[in-house]
């Protein structure tokens, strides 16, 4: 098995369980939690905040351990630190238990993909390595298609969901630290990178496309209930689609290569906002709230993978590094936005405040990435 194989097929499940179940399976559940421990949609956002500030902590703690102490630890640790996270969530008997072990299990993305980063630049040859990157980081989209039919077997019971998610991150810990290298994530060790164009046009992008993303990913299961009046059930299969959608960014790598990073870029803020007015507009239809869906879970992961490519190219020396300023700043805007969507929606509405986050979706297209459109290494 060729080591892009291998390594793609181990970071694309990792990346599915810590982003998929530990991070993003919340929102899908969240109206069962809210029920459950009563938490409103002020505190739920809150809640949802403290998974990706736990995010940000992490990603910034684990590129610089990812260059000491090499990627095959670091990638274990983040799947022993999802499963610790996704059991707390299990076994929460209270709002305050709760918001810490979202905290906890959200920590596990940022830790999870500065050392695949590492571990593609060492070991995959260069004309592979924005391709093998975009698959791994579309293992989103698995996790949160598979949470979908999981969800739907287990009708209310978010507890024992969480339950399995800790299984299944156990397992994947086990894969991390037999298969991936044990290589450093770079030329050297701690420090900021420059701030030049090249990454401050990044961090702005990233830092209003995470924004913008938190209408769906920390609201989704609630505008569709809120709409719709759908259940359990309902939330299940429309984050599905979410998942099935976001297989799209498998792709992006490619994409990028044949268009450039600012036509696919524009293009897919498009699609965000799009996919955010389809779910959450006075309008909306069930066939239009499963499409916006997919609009929105194709969009997120090819633009994540963008970043993904843009951090890498942008800094290529520490690749660790270069996909950390993306992926934080990105977590960084998840932050502010998941509560300023809670506050816009117990104030004003849900047509308001979908409104004014299609909107923020678009704004990240004022910035550039023509700079570092030509692949490293080719």
């Amino acid at each position: 098995m060729s080591a892009a194989l291998r390594i793609g097929a181990t970071g694309f499940g990792l990346i599915a369980v810590c982003y998929g179940f530990a991070r993003f399976a919340l929102g899908m559940f969240l109206p069962q939690i809210d029920a459950d421990l009563e938490l409103g949609a002020s505190l739920s956002g809150v809640i949802s905040g403290g998974s990706f500030l736990g995010y940000c902590i992490a990603i910034v703690v684990s590129a610089w351990a990812t260059e000491r102490f090499g990627a095959r630890r670091v990638a274990t640790g983040a799947a022993v630190v999802a499963a610790t996270g996704m059991a707390g969530i299990a076994l929460a008997p209270s709002p305050l238990w709760l918001a810490a072990a979202v905290m906890l299990a959200g920590s596990s993305t940022g830790l999870a993909s500065p050392p695949m980063a590492a571990a593609v630049a060492a070991a995959v040859r260069p004309a592979r390595q924005d391709v093998t990157n975009t698959v791994i980081n579309a293992g989103t989209s698995a996790g949160v298609a598979l949470s979908g039919p999981i969800a739907l077997a287990l009708t209310g019971q978010w507890r024992l969901a969480f339950g399995a998610f800790t299984a299944v991150a156990l397992f994947l810990a086990m894969a991390a630290s037999r298969v991936l290298p044990t290589v450093r994530g770079g030329d050297s060790e701690g420090g900021l990178p420059a701030l030049n164009g090249l990454v401050l046009q990044l961090i702005g992008a990233s830092l209003l496309m995470g924004m913008a993303s938190t209408a769906l990913w920390s609201f989704g299961g609630q505008l569709v209930t809120l709409r719709l009046g759908w259940g359990s059930a309902g939330v299940g299969m429309f984050w599905s689609c979410i998942g099935a959608g976001g297989i799209a960014g498998a792709w992006a790598g490619a994409l990028v290569g044949r268009f450039g990073l600012d036509r696919v870029h524009w293009a897919f803020l498009a699609a965000m906002a799009a996919g955010v007015l389809a779910v959450g507009s006075s309008i909306t239809s069930p066939a239009l709230a499963l499409l916006g869906g997919v609009l929105f879970g194709a969009a997120y992961v090819m633009l994540t993978g963008g970043y993904l490519i843009w951090g890498v190219r942008a800094v290529a020396a520490r690749p660790a590094t270069g996909l950390m300023i993306g992926f934080l700043t990105i977590a960084v805007g998840q932050t502010a936005g998941a509560p300023l969507f809670g506050v816009l929606l117990d104030r004003l509405g849900a047509a308001e405040a979908v409104t004014v986050f299609a909107v923020a979706a678009l704004l990240p297209g004022m910035f550039s990435a023509r700079r570092v459109a030509t692949p490293v290494g080719t």
